[in-house]
């Protein structure tokens, strides 16, 4: 199974990334959820198990 990430910029400009990985079926709803609550910058990023993304500033 692959696993995949999140990174996004808040509401307030603030650069994240997500705590956990995601299967992509779920990767894609929360892109989904952010992007609905008005983060920019929503993007997927493949990860490799026990590696999370660092947010980008």
């Amino acid at each position: 199974m692959k696993n995949y990430a999140l990174t996004w910029t808040d509401t307030t400009g603030t650069p994240r990334a997500s705590a956990v990985a995601y299967d992509q079926p779920s990767a894609d709803e929360r892109r989904g959820e952010l992007e609905d609550a008005g983060c920019t910058d929503v993007e997927i990023v493949p990860v490799q198990p026990g590696q999370l993304p660092e947010p980008r500033t």
